[in-house]
Order: structure tokens, then C-alpha cells, then sequence
């Protein structure tokens, strides 16, 4: 004979769903905040560390994009210039003992600005950093574009005083471009679950896990209520 599940248990799982959905507010949330890229061959890509930790080789592109995007992988803001090391970095001549990176610094567009605040410049910037062979991307940053900012994080919150205040904030409901790539974390920190990798965010894995298992327990217990 077939048992039929009560209608309280139902009830109660879906109460269960809805609450743990309800509780996740990142599953909405865009985010404004500089985003860090690796250049290659004119494409971009999200950098895997941040720029404090990350030591680009000689010849390297590097790109910086402020902008509001999506908690996800495949919604974050890339820069709109092309990653061309040989362009970039054409003026500046080799010298022994140092390494160039080029940089690619787009300020973003004015729907992104904070209140009260606008981009230096409508388009992004290039620069051709000279640094030492150990420099980091941070580094070579701030060889070109001073002053940055950092929060307590080590996010990166502002590049050349832009923008003069926030860090990363959240945004629920705020339109976002449709462009590629990811969302924001402290610097020196590896992305994963929906950052770096592309896949959904550690809060929407948690949140999914659990609707899973207390799901699970509500039709267990009704089972066993019937019995």
C-alpha cells in the first residue's frame, strides 16, 4: 500500500525552502568593486589570486575594471580595451634588471558610480609599468596609477582615488552589464564556489545543501509519523 505524505509535511518542507532562500541574499546581490584580470593573446581572463600576491612575468598584460556585476562567475565587468602587451608597452623601451607589464586601468562607466562620484575618464587607461623583476601586480599598479586604496581585507576599494569611498558593497536589485567574468574577494585570496571558477557561490551551495538535507528530514519524519 502506498503511503501518502500529510499535508503538514509538505507544508513544512516547502516553509523549509522558502526560509533558506529567503536568508540568502548574495543569490540576488550585484556588487561594486574593482575586478583583476590576466591578458592573453587580446582576451581576458579572471585573475586566479589577487593582485597583491600575483607576479606577473615580463611581457604580461594585467587588466583593473571598476563596475557593479553580479555574484557570479560569468557576470563580472571586464575591461573594455584589448590585452596588447606590444601596444600598451611599444613607448617603453627594455631594461636590464627590470620587467614591463602592461596594464589595462578601466575606471567603468557613470550608471556605476557611486552617488556623488564619477569616473576620471569615460575610457580605460593604459600604461606600460617598468618594475622590478619580484613585483607584484599591486606593485606595478601602483608604479602608474596612485593612489589605491585598500580595506581591511585587502580588497582593493580605489585605484588613482577612484572611486572616494565604498569597497565592494552589496547592491540587491542594482542592473548589471552583461559582459563575463567574476566577483569580488579579498585580495590574496583564491575565488572559488561562483568567483574565480565560474561556479555558483559558496552561499548558493549552502543554501541548496541545506534546503537538500532539512528537506529530506521533514519527508523522513512524516514517513515515519504514518507507519
Amino acid at each position: 500500500m502506498t503511503r501518502r505524505r500529510s499535508p503538514g509535511a509538505l507544508a513544512l518542507t516547502l516553509g523549509i525552502v522558502l526560509a533558506v532562500l529567503a536568508a540568502s541574499p548574495a543569490l540576488a546581490s550585484s556588487y561594486r568593486y574593482w575586478s583583476f584580470w590576466d591578458g592573453t593573446g587580446g582576451r581576458w581572463a579572471y585573475a586566479s589570486t589577487g593582485p597583491s600576491t600575483a607576479r606577473p612575468a615580463d611581457g604580461s598584460v594585467q587588466g583593473f575594471r571598476f563596475a557593479v556585476s553580479k555574484d557570479a562567475a560569468a557576470e563580472a565587468a571586464q575591461p573594455r580595451a584589448a590585452a596588447d602587451f606590444t601596444a600598451i608597452c611599444a613607448a617603453t623601451p627594455a631594461a636590464e634588471g627590470r620587467k614591463r607589464v602592461a596594464l589595462v586601468i578601466d575606471f567603468g562607466v557613470p550608471a556605476d558610480a557611486p552617488a556623488g562620484d564619477a569616473p576620471p575618464q569615460p575610457e580605460p587607461r593604459t600604461a606600460c609599468a617598468q618594475v622590478a623583476p619580484e613585483a607584484t601586480a599591486a606593485e606595478a599598479l601602483a608604479a602608474v596609477a596612485k593612489p589605491l586604496r585598500y580595506n581591511s581585507a585587502a580588497l582593493l576599494c580605489a585605484v588613482s582615488g577612484y572611486p572616494g569611498q565604498g569597497c565592494g558593497e552589496p547592491m540587491p536589485d542594482a542592473p548589471a552589464e552583461p559582459v563575463t567574468g567574476g566577483a569580488p574577494v579579498a585580495d590574496g585570496e583564491k575565488e572559488d564556489g561562483g568567483q574565480k571558477d565560474g561556479g555558483p557561490s559558496a552561499g548558493l551551495l549552502a543554501g541548496i545543501a541545506a534546503v537538500a538535507a532539512l528537506a529530506a528530514a521533514a519527508v523522513w519524519q512524516s514517513r515515519r509519523r504514518t507507519r
